[in-house]
């Protein structure tokens, strides 16, 4: 039983872990232009990561996802996912990967315990691509995704992001391709992190515009399946695959929350659209083996989780880009 609930009786079971700010893709949505990531010193170190992750399994969390920035940029991941898989208590470890390293590491990540892959995948153009990440091969994606079927993983969740005059005519293509192998997907409506200008306000579309688009060849009805995130599923007659959507701005799912995040720089975000924090890498580094004192300051820190966020299309509270919060 989880002993992490916050005041308005949301239980806890879900951590975001990020283990790096940096990335091989410069995706339009993540970050700016010409990022400036943290020096090394200002990072967890693999060690830390795993304390910390040992810290939130026996307050009782029972699913962390790795993310980024991009995981597997750190040369050491497939060290931690050994490290965290093998903790108590942890029913499944899963991460988001923009599926550009999979080729080599999808293997010793399955064989390390990794149970679940969510994979960016925002178009199936390679030039529009190239143009949304700035500098990514979509070739070398699929080879990740294929590698990543190959080495065993189920449930593979494509994550897409989908963008007005931009990728939303790549919709049923999307779709179509997920069908083609088996894997589900989840569209996402940008979150509003970052630099807030007009070319973010004006190409913002719905889960409902998407869900309207994707009817017009595959009608869909509500699934019952549920992961421990915020997506809301639909099924096909004729199709094993499950379609997502998550919906932060047009269906807000903050009433049966049951994340938190921990950034790169150890910081413990107790909402995605919000500012509470508590700096967790201090208690580590000041107090060295005391996994007693980091889990008081975790509960502790429960009680700073808001009751929901409030993004809009003109503004924005949260002025730190994605790459820096964790995926």
């Amino acid at each position: 039983m989880s002993q992490l609930v916050d005041r308005f009786g949301r239980r806890v079971e879900y951590l975001r872990l990020s283990v790096t700010d940096r990335c091989d893709f410069r995706c339009v949505y993540c970050m700016g232009e010409n990022p400036c990531f943290l020096p090394k010193e200002q990072v967890l170190s693999l060690e830390e990561l795993a304390w910390v992750a040992q810290a939130f399994t026996e307050l009782g969390v029972k699913k962390i996802r790795l993310t980024g920035g991009e995981p597997l940029v750190r040369s050491d991941c497939v060290q931690l996912v050994s490290m965290i898989s093998s903790l108590p208590g942890l029913k499944e470890l899963s991460m988001t990967t923009n599926g550009s390293r999979l080729t080599r590491l999808a293997k010793p990540l399955r064989e390390a315990g990794l149970n679940r892959l969510n994979i960016s995948l925002d178009t199936l153009d390679a030039e529009r691509f190239s143009a949304l990440t700035r500098n990514g091969k979509l070739e070398r994606v699929i080879a990740g995704i294929d590698a990543a079927l190959d080495a065993g993983f189920q449930r593979i969740k494509l994550n897409a992001v989908v963008l007005k005059g931009q990728n939303d005519a790549e919709v049923l293509d999307l779709v179509d391709f997920c069908r083609s192998r088996s894997l589900n997907i989840a569209f996402i409506e940008e979150m509003p992190l970052g630099e807030m200008d007009e070319r973010k306000q004006s190409r913002h579309l719905s889960s409902d515009d998407v869900r309207a688009i994707i009817q017009t060849k595959y009608p869909l009805t509500l699934s019952d399946a549920r992961t421990a995130g915020p997506a809301r599923y639909y099924d096909m007659a004729d199709s094993d695959c499950h379609i997502g959507f998550i919906s932060p701005h047009s269906h807000n799912f903050c009433h049966e929350c049951n994340r938190v995040r921990v950034t790169v720089e150890g910081r413990l975000l107790l909402c995605l659209g919000n500012e509470h924090s508590v700096d967790l890498k201090a208690i580590v580094r000041e107090h060295p083996g005391d996994i007693d004192r980091l889990k008081q300051a975790i509960i502790d820190a429960i009680e700073l989780k808001p009751l929901k966020h409030h993004f809009t299309h003109d503004g924005t509270q949260v002025l730190r880009f994605m790459n820096v919060t964790g995926g």
